[in-house]
């Protein structure tokens, strides 16, 4: 008890500070509002991939257990109904964020901040990846609108915040129109010049990286973040390597699985092959050749709830919050949750650069990994886990139908989640004293 103590206080005396500062700081203001913004259009959107993979899906969890196909034929043909409002939501993410973090930086540099958003979605599609033509028609990937362009989203939202903002400033940039123009036009006349030197700005910058980077700004940063992950090899510190990757990117606003999807599914996928080839050949997991893989360690022990196993963020927040905007986040986060959709978590809480979740956020996976190895390899308590199992399988039956049905490693499982919980708690617990903080600043 006394050492829970003193490391909660250390938590309070360290953090708490720490991120009351930086949530005062305009850039991480702009960054983190955006996302609490844009919650409402998250939701929406992960609850039609909740409908739509766990119970209308053929590889769904749900439809699989209670036989819909069998129940309700035809029930596939129902996603088609759900599934725009996921092209609305998560598909558009990026373009959503670059405009509300432009307009957050703007409103608190006292700019327009409505234009000063438009043109950051300007700016946003100047440098992003060029059209492909297909059959003489102009086709535009949607490859970084969603998710896996937050990263540059952020940026561009930034820097296009402060340079409107900056450059509004000047009178001598500025067009002033008679009185009886109407407002509406006065007002576009106002920043005309700012928005026309950003927009240049931006198109001579993004002239020079593609002489580095053809594919743009996107293609540079993905291709400098994958070069370092192709050295990597087969090894219970390649997995620890990788997951920590993926969170911190995650932290970062970048889609951390997507990131090291193709490094880690050419480095695992071998090992994969052989232990399917295994289990089909003697109906057990057990001898399996290869009991170190990503989706063994680090899927099958980590991701409850989704990345960072941020269903024991979920569970410590109903326990310990006493913040009723973080307790309502998790009571409409928890049934997602229970399937690993967990985008409400990362960006209504938020968990993108929130400096008290990021340690948790990192460290629970990491320990996770740890207890895995620990049971399949290190005691071999349980044989590892081999098969393939649907995303939404809710968390701590992920160990349990991937060993084959191993009851043992059901128990490990719940080991899992109880552990994340207690390695969130105390964050939880600072959190709420940062909030406090932070409103008596203001």
């Amino acid at each position: 008890m006394a050492f829970k103590g003193n490391f909660q206080h250390l938590i309070e005396q360290i953090l708490v500070p720490i991120a009351s500062k930086l949530n005062s700081q305009r850039h991480v203001s702009a960054v983190k509002n955006a996302f609490i913004l844009s919650f409402p259009l998250t939701m929406a959107g992960s609850l039609m991939v909740l409908i739509n993979s766990v119970f209308l899906s053929p590889d769904g969890f749900m439809f699989k257990l209670l036989q819909f196909g069998k129940i309700f034929p035809g029930i596939v043909e129902f996603q088609v109904i759900f599934a725009p409002v996921v092209k609305g939501s998560a598909d558009i993410f990026s373009i959503l964020i670059v405009f509300l973090v432009a307009r957050n930086l703007a409103k608190i540099l006292n700019g327009d901040d409505l234009l000063t958003g438009l043109t950051a979605i300007s700016v946003y599609f100047i440098i992003y990846p060029d059209y492909f033509n297909n059959d003489g028609v102009n086709y535009i990937t949607t490859q970084y609108t969603g998710a896996q362009g937050l990263f540059v989203a952020i940026l561009v939202g930034l820097l296009v915040g402060e340079l409107m903002s900056k450059l509004s400033d000047s009178k001598k940039l500025e067009i002033k129109m008679p009185e009886q123009v109407p407002p509406a036009v006065a007002r576009s006349f106002k920043v005309l010049i700012p928005i026309i030197i950003t927009t240049v700005f931006f198109s001579i910058i993004n002239y020079f990286i593609r002489l580095v980077a053809p594919g743009g700004i996107h293609e540079l940063v993905y291709s400098l973040l994958q070069t370092p992950l192709t050295k990597m090899s087969q090894s219970l510190l390649s997995v620890l390597v990788l997951a920590t990757i993926s969170q911190l990117l995650w932290f970062m606003g970048i889609h951390g699985p997507n990131t090291i999807a193709a490094v880690r599914d050419t480095m695992f996928a071998e090992a994969g092959n052989a232990n399917l080839l295994h289990f089909s050949a003697n109906n057990t997991a057990w001898g399996a050749p290869y009991p170190i893989t990503y989706s063994g360690l680090s899927t099958a022990f980590t991701e409850y709830g989704g990345s960072g196993c941020t269903l024991g963020l979920i569970i410590a927040l109903l326990i310990f919050s006493k913040n009723k905007e973080s307790r309502s986040i998790a009571k409409l986060s928890l049934g997602p949750g229970l399937f690993n959709i967990n985008e409400m978590v990362i960006f209504g809480l938020p968990i993108v650069l929130n400096p008290i979740y990021m340690i948790p956020f990192i460290l629970t996976p990491i320990v996770n990994i740890l207890i895995g190895y620990m049971a399949t390899v290190v005691f071999k308590i349980i044989p590892p886990v081999v098969l393939g199992i649907p995303w939404t399988t809710p968390g701590p039956l992920m160990p349990f139908l991937g060993t084959g049905g191993n009851i043992l490693a059901l128990f490990i499982g719940f080991v899992c989640l109880a552990v994340s919980v207690l390695i969130y708690s105390p964050f939880v617990i600072a959190a709420n004293k940062a909030k406090v903080l932070e409103e008596e600043n203001n």
